[in-house]
């Protein structure tokens, strides 16, 4: 038997996660629309990246002992930093890490899914903010098969900078200790919108930073959860604050 047949299908996951309240439908003209603007948003991103400088990674050897390992890990950062911490998983996975994400089950959602799916990463079309039972089902059975989820612990909707409860406990569920994560940019565009959503300008310095994994006891209580969604949300706060003192 091939290794991909003993892998769980996560479009099976996809398909039994509930379905998105949001009125948009794939149109004919929305799938145009992807299909002609997917290749050049990519271009766009990729040449952003390309111009910007890494100063330096706080946490490189974290970093490296996480690729290497092999293990099923649960980062976690800020909504606001996605454009750099995707540039980050994309180099974790050309690394060899086996990272999933976590992408709204909505028509919102299609644009990051296919170009997570491009750089070889699953995608777990749903939310991690759900804490259903299927919801932790689905989590769960993507996590044993070696694939780490990556997501924004404030998102989708925030408050800015809040950490989630039910990232606390997909981690548990998971058994994935949780690796915070945050960045920082010399320059940067800030849309008006909940999370002030970062544009790193072209040709700017950058400051990533990772910490600790933190595991989450799998006996925890709702109450020991708590203490450790506070103990990460300060994490978090204190990499981006490392990291804007990097620069």
């Amino acid at each position: 038997m091939s290794e991909d047949s003993n892998r769980p299908n996560v479009d099976d996951v996809e398909a039994r996660r509930a379905v998105s309240t949001s009125q948009r439908r794939m149109t004919v003209g929305r799938k145009l629309y992807y299909l002609v603007g997917m290749p050049i948003l990519l271009a766009a991103v990729r040449l952003l990246w390309w111009s910007c400088r890494i100063q330096t990674v706080i946490g490189a050897d974290i970093v490296d002992r996480i690729v290497a390992d092999g293990k099923v890990y649960a980062p976690c950062y800020w909504h606001q930093h996605t454009v750099l911490v995707l540039k980050m998983m994309r180099d974790w996975i050309k690394r060899g890490f086996r990272a999933g994400f976590i992408i709204s089950a909505s028509v919102d959602g299609e644009v990051p899914a296919r170009i997570a799916r491009s750089w070889g990463a699953e995608v777990v079309r749903g939310s991690a903010q759900r804490t259903g039972a299927l919801a932790m089902r689905d989590i769960h059975q993507v996590m044993k098969s070696g694939v780490s989820l990556v997501t924004a612990a404030d998102g989708p909707l925030g408050p800015k900078y809040e950490f989630k409860a039910g990232v606390v406990l997909m981690a548990r569920i998971g058994s994935a200790p949780i690796v915070p994560i945050a960045c920082a940019a010399q320059r940067a565009w800030y849309l008006r919108r909940w999370d002030d959503f970062m544009v790193p300008k072209p040709f700017s310095r950058i400051v990533l930073a990772v910490g600790e994994p933190h595991e989450i006891p799998a006996g925890s209580s709702m109450q020991d959860l708590e203490a450790h969604r506070i103990e990460m949300q300060d994490a978090i706060v204190s990499l981006m604050q490392q990291a804007e003192d990097a620069l």
